[in-house]
């Protein structure tokens, strides 16, 4: 018992790399009689997407529990949509930078599932997302179509529930629903704990079938994939973020708001958690870039749960590397798909542990690519999810900066924008939305 607890009190991503390494090993030593170890890896992609529609439904709702019309005003508008856009801007950034670098090629997957024929064109990838039967749409796993009714549900209860009287029956109705969602997410966080611990098992077998089957070409691809998201985040945080509070918030530094919110950055690759570092971040916001609480007290939170464009990104570029691995090109349309569905999924991500191996499982479903590609990029994903959170957080902090100028909510005479590098004047700190 002692050994066993001793293996459960490593943390799982940790014990998910040390099998991601060891199966490497192993499929290099053994060579190709290590790709019988393929169906153990296999169980592990089916678990996987077992969980991905009762997943969505539960996390989405409960996202939309919180975007209460009240909460959805001036500033919350702003925030929301600035979140939505940034988001949008990094998926389109990390499919156009793998598009650039070809993660992926040079290995291949075997029995896939990809359907490269009659693939629907724009204009029905756009219909397909309204669903003429939810019901149908849940069978058939139509994530696009699961995603856009789950999240008109839930604010259609969001709704009725601020018209409706306190305490009246369809007030409570609605709580009584949302309470059944919140338990019914909590059940699905822990089955997916149970599936990522049986997930060491299967990263150690898809690892050592891939290594048995290719060799040391894998190494490459996992060397581009890495390569993929240093440069798309790189880009995303000078060309968006900062060009954000230039045009966005006259007046603030982009060195000085880097150096504001330095602390956070450091604390979000440390530990990998938006919502943990949710303190660092509000702390950085308050005492270095002296934004009123009204604006960040709303918008942090909010964006630790729907503001995840390191890993929207992320999932726009493991779509590339699963499609190059299948040996097949992505159309305009299905990368408009990826896009769509990694932009809606992102709302409802931050709750799951995870979550980005998760909502992976979604998009990849979406478009018909290879799930193998899950399992074996989860040894490296510890590394990657450092980034993807520092980029999180950076976006967050930077549409807050931007939405606080627009309501005159930040102080621009203190806090780190006082440097003598700045050199800011009063005059600068006039709002640019009445």
């Amino acid at each position: 018992m002692s050994i066993l607890k001793q293996y459960r009190s490593v943390p799982i991503v940790y014990r998910i790399a040390v099998a991601f390494v060891l199966g490497a090993l192993v499929g290099l030593v053994v060579g190709q009689p290590a790709t019988s170890l393929q169906p153990v890896g296999d169980l592990f992609v089916r678990l996987l997407e077992m969980i991905i529609v009762p997943i969505i439904i539960f996390t989405l709702l409960m996202a939309t529990r919180e975007l209460s019309p009240k909460n959805l005003g001036k500033v919350g508008g702003q925030v929301v949509v600035l979140y939505l856009a940034t988001t949008a801007v990094a998926i389109a950034m990390g499919l156009g930078v793998s598009n650039l670098i070809d993660p992926g090629t040079g290995i291949t997957v075997k029995q896939t599932d990809v359907q490269t024929e009659q693939t629907p064109s724009l204009v029905d990838q756009i219909f397909s997302i309204v669903p003429e039967n939810p019901f149908a749409a849940i069978a058939e796993g139509n994530i696009l179509a699961i995603i856009f009714f789950t999240l008109i549900f839930g604010l259609g209860m969001t709704m009725v529930r601020a018209e409706a009287e306190p305490d009246s029956a369809v007030r409570n109705g609605i709580e009584t629903i949302f309470d059944i969602v919140d338990a019914g997410a909590e059940v699905m966080f822990k089955i997916v704990w149970g599936i990522m611990e049986f997930g060491v098992i299967g990263v150690f077998a898809l690892m050592a079938a891939l290594f048995g089957d290719v060799g040391v070409k894998a190494i490459r691809a996992y060397f581009t994939l890495s390569l993929t998201l240093a440069v798309a985040i790189a880009l995303q945080i000078t060309l968006v973020y900062l060009l954000l509070l230039i045009r966005g918030a006259v007046g603030a530094s982009p060195v000085a708001f880097l150096r504001g919110i330095k602390e956070a950055l450091i604390t979000a690759l440390s530990i990998r958690s938006s919502t943990a570092t949710l303190p660092i971040t509000m702390s950085d916001a308050d005492e270095n870039l002296r934004i009123e609480e009204r604006v960040y007290g709303f918008s942090l939170p909010l964006g630790a749960t729907i503001n995840m464009d390191g890993t929207s990104m992320y999932l726009g570029i493991v779509a590339v590397f699963a499609a190059n691995m299948a040996g097949v090109s992505l159309t305009l349309a299905e990368q408009f798909a990826i896009l769509l569905t990694a932009l809606l999924a992102s709302i409802g991500t931050a709750g799951v542990p995870s979550a980005s191996l998760v909502m992976m499982t979604a998009v990849l479903t979406q478009v018909g690519l290879p799930l193998e590609v899950i399992g074996m990029i989860a040894g490296i994903d510890p590394l990657l999810d450092r980034l993807r959170t520092m980029n999180n957080i950076a976006g967050d902090l930077a549409v807050t900066t931007v939405v606080a100028k627009w309501n005159d909510a930040i102080d621009l005479t203190g806090g780190v924008w006082t440097d003598g590098s700045v050199g800011l004047t009063q005059e600068s700190v006039s709002t640019t939305d009445d």
